[in-house]
C-alpha cells in the first residue's frame, strides 16, 4: 500500500470512527438521580435588600455557609471560579443562593465586593434567616451531614425546579451525603460542574441530536441558538 492511498484510506475511515464515538457518548448521557427529600422551601428567608427568595422555577446550587465567614468564604470563591463564572453570563434560570443567620449582616460584604471584582453578581443570593428555620431547610435535605455550631457547612447541594434534590450516584461521597464538598476544587471542577451543567442540559435539550462529547459546549451551544432565535 502506497503512501497516497494510505492518507486517501485514513480521510474516510476517520470521520466514520469521530461519528462512531460522538454516538455511543450520546446513548450514555446520563441524568442526574432525583432525591425522594422532601426540601423546604426558603421564601421565609430575606436577602440584605428585603426581597424574598425560592427553589421553585430556578436550577440552585444551596449552600449554608454560617455565621462565621473566616474560613467558609473561600468556599464561596471557590464555587465562584468553579461554578458560577461559567454560567452566569447565559440566560438560564439559575441561582447560586447561600443562607445565613440574621446576625451575619455585614459580614458578607468584603466577600461580595471580592466577586464583583471581575463579574456581574446578580445571581447569586446571600439571604438571611433565623438558626431554627436554617436547621429546619437542613434537615429537610435528609443529608447524613451536620451543620456546625455556626449554621454552616462546607458542602452544597444541587435542587431542581421543582424544589428536588438532585446528584450523581456515581461518586460513593457524594451519593452519601447528597452534596459536594466546596473545599475541593477537584470536586467543583470534574463532578459538580458536570452535574449542575447536566440539569441545565435537561431543561434546554429537546432531543438526543443535541448531545455532543461535551456537555458543557452542547449546552451553551444550545443555549446561544435559543437566543439568536429569540431575537
Amino acid at each position: 500500500m502506497n503512501k497516497k492511498t494510505l492518507i486517501l484510506g485514513l480521510l474516510f475511515v476517520l470521520p466514520i470512527l469521530i461519528f462512531l464515538f460522538f454516538a455511543t457518548g450520546i446513548t450514555n448521557f446520563n441524568t442526574l438521580d432525583i432525591d425522594s427529600a422532601k426540601l423546604t422551601d426558603i421564601t421565609d428567608f430575606k436577602t440584605i435588600d428585603g426581597k424574598s427568595v425560592s427553589l421553585k422555577n430556578k436550577t440552585t446550587v444551596l449552600g449554608f455557609i454560617g455565621n462565621d465567614l473566616t474560613s467558609r468564604k473561600i468556599n464561596v470563591y471557590n464555587l465562584h471560579e468553579e461554578i458560577y463564572k461559567g454560567l452566569h453570563s447565559y440566560d438560564v434560570d439559575f441561582q447560586m443562593v447561600m443562607l445565613l443567620p440574621n446576625d451575619a449582616k455585614g459580614k458578607i460584604d468584603e466577600v461580595l465586593i471580592e466577586l464583583k471584582r471581575y463579574t456581574e453578581i446578580s445571581k447569586w443570593k446571600f439571604a438571611y434567616g433565623t438558626p431554627k428555620a436554617i436547621q429546619k431547610v437542613f434537615n429537610s435535605l435528609d443529608t447524613s451531614l451536620q451543620l456546625d455550631a455556626n449554621y454552616g457547612t462546607d458542602y452544597v447541594f444541587i435542587v431542581d425546579k421543582d424544589a428536588r434534590l438532585r446528584h450523581s450516584k456515581e461518586n460513593k461521597e457524594i451519593a452519601k451525603t447528597k452534596g459536594y464538598n466546596a473545599t475541593s476544587i477537584a470536586t467543583l471542577h470534574k463532578e459538580m460542574d458536570d452535574d449542575v451543567t447536566i440539569l441545565l442540559f435537561e431543561y434546554k435539550a429537546a432531543t438526543k441530536s443535541n448531545y455532543t462529547v461535551s456537555r458543557r459546549d452542547s449546552f451553551l451551544k444550545i443555549n446561544q441558538k435559543n437566543n439568536n432565535d429569540e431575537k
